[in-house]
């Protein structure tokens, strides 16, 4: 019976699982606007080292005093420990400058391109190669 019921449900919780991961997984083009560039510097709050992107939560401040919350999409997290990020530099309470391609729906979320640190370093956090924004493409690692 048990063997039965593998065989049945199986193959579908297979297929349930695998387009889980292929919806959450989706191209620049399809939520960030390569028209919209968007500069914003602000303090971060989170940094969740996550895949298939990783996701920077930054508090910006408004120019009437305003804070905004803005979710910064990166590269997958082995990809950002590569490229020189590390949990040091994206701590709770550092200021950044970031920037990126602001989400087609006009959300607080953006594509991050690039991270610029307290020291002047910056970082790089885009996805290089297929989907990523024009200028992004050709960008070396």
């Amino acid at each position: 019976m048990r063997t039965t019921l593998a065989m049945v449900f199986g193959p579908g919780l297979g297929l349930l699982l695998a387009s889980a991961t292929a919806t959450a997984h989706h191209a620049f083009s399809a939520e960030f606007d390569a028209t919209k560039p968007v500069q914003l510097r602000g303090t971060i709050t989170r940094m969740e080292w996550i895949n298939p992107h990783s996701w920077i939560h930054l508090d910006v401040p408004g120019e009437d005093g305003s804070v905004e919350s803005w979710m910064i999409e990166a590269g997958p997290a082995g990809v950002l420990v590569r490229r020189g990020w590390s949990k040091d530099s994206v701590a709770p309470g550092t200021e950044v400058l970031v920037e990126g391609y602001r989400a087609r729906d006009g959300s607080n979320r953006a594509n991050g391109r690039d991270v610029t640190l307290p020291d002047g370093s910056r970082l790089f956090a885009g996805s290089p190669g297929r989907g990523a924004a024009p200028e992004d493409r050709d960008r070396q690692e």
